[in-house]
């Protein structure tokens, strides 16, 4: 979705899905409010490019409103009220966002998360909350520690998810491999669905919500994401969602899958050492890394893939940005059939989609 137009048309497209009374209205709601344009203008300037954080902002409300299954006014009503209820001191928190080096592109997600983390009523903040606060933001500003482990949580496809340094930190883009997954399983009564690599269990997790007959498998070969998964489990109250530990798939049984789904590692070796300084320092290298240029579990995934697929079952990866021809490829190797490569809100390579029916 390069521009407006294209951006307008899938928004109402989604609504429509949802059973929206008046989807294009409000696609035209959500998109005027994220530009800060009138909704009379949004056909004039059609081909208006959007950057990413519109498109991530745009996406955001859509999914919030089809969580609730409120129309926007109503969502910006509920966010109105929520905002009066916390009262944080704000210039003192601004004065120590300035003292931590916390970077200004970063504050207002950082003071939204922090808020909603700590002070959740109408009042002053305590001398021990106060406290808190001056040590996250130690911890964020000068020791470089990402927001979402210092609190200890991030959101994900509208659901609240623990996360600590055992499990990378859920991106957005993830939802969208979520969202296709979704789609293929939700006119068949009892998907039953195999997440490799499961992690902090969002994929798993939220396709067990979304999906409310399935029955998915988590699987992971480390001991301590599976016990982050397992929390996630419990907090979000994913009783169809089970976590076990595997290498790959060695340690499953079970053959009839419909969809197999991973978000492997998938960096390779010289990509790693140039990320970002906090990822280095934080996240997990075992989460991130595979050897053959990134290659290797998705080699691995698919040779094994037809071995626990229904005949038309699927499977479906997250990719990085440039190995969508190269995992085509090797799936294609593997028999796979209507192999499908979909891109992110920035046009990225995101996901490789095929079907298995031999």
């Amino acid at each position: 979705m390069k521009n407006l137009l294209d951006i307008l048309r899938w928004s109402e497209e989604y609504f429509k899905k949802y059973s929206f009374s008046k989807p294009r209205l409000e696609a035209e709601k959500v998109i005027s409010h994220v530009l800060s344009i009138d909704r009379i203008l949004l056909y004039a300037e059609y081909d208006r490019p959007l950057i990413d954080d519109e498109r991530v902002r745009i996406k955001k409300y859509i999914l919030q409103m089809i969580k609730k299954k409120i129309g926007f006014d109503q969502l910006l009503k509920e966010e109105s009220a929520e905002s009066t209820e916390i009262k944080v001191e704000n210039n003192e928190m601004i004065k120590g966002l300035d003292s931590n080096k916390i970077k200004k592109n970063n504050r207002k997600e950082f003071l939204e998360l922090l808020t909603k983390s700590i002070v959740y009523f109408e009042r002053k903040i305590t001398g021990s909350e106060k406290k808190e606060i001056r040590e996250m933001l130690v911890e964020i500003g000068k020791n470089k520690r990402p927001l979402q482990y210092v609190l200890g949580f991030e959101e994900f496809y509208g659901y609240k998810f623990y996360v600590d340094e055992s499990v990378l930190i859920p991106r957005s883009e993830t939802e969208l491999l979520v969202e296709k997954c979704i789609e293929l399983m939700e006119d068949i009564e009892e998907p039953k669905i195999l997440d490799i690599g499961s992690g902090s269990g969002v994929i798993s997790i939220s396709l067990g919500k979304k999906l409310s007959k399935s029955v998915v498998l988590g699987v992971d070969i480390s001991e301590k994401a599976l016990a982050v998964a397992k929390k996630n489990k419990v907090e979000n109250d994913a009783t169809n969602v089970k976590f076990i530990k595997s290498d790959v798939m060695k340690s499953v049984e079970y053959k009839k899958f419909n969809l197999i789904v991973s978000n492997p590692p998938y960096i390779p070796d010289y990509e790693y050492e140039v990320l970002e300084e906090k990822v280095l320092r934080y996240e997990p290298k075992l989460a991130l890394t595979a050897p053959n240029n990134g290659l290797y579990f998705y080699e691995e995934i698919t040779k094994e893939a037809p071995n626990h697929l229904v005949k038309n079952g699927y499977l479906a990866f997250e990719i990085g940005y440039n190995q969508g021809e190269a995992v085509k490829k090797i799936m294609e190797k593997n028999d796979f059939l209507n192999i499908t490569v979909y891109y992110d809100y920035a046009e990225h390579e995101r996901m490789v989609i095929g079907k298995f029916n031999r």
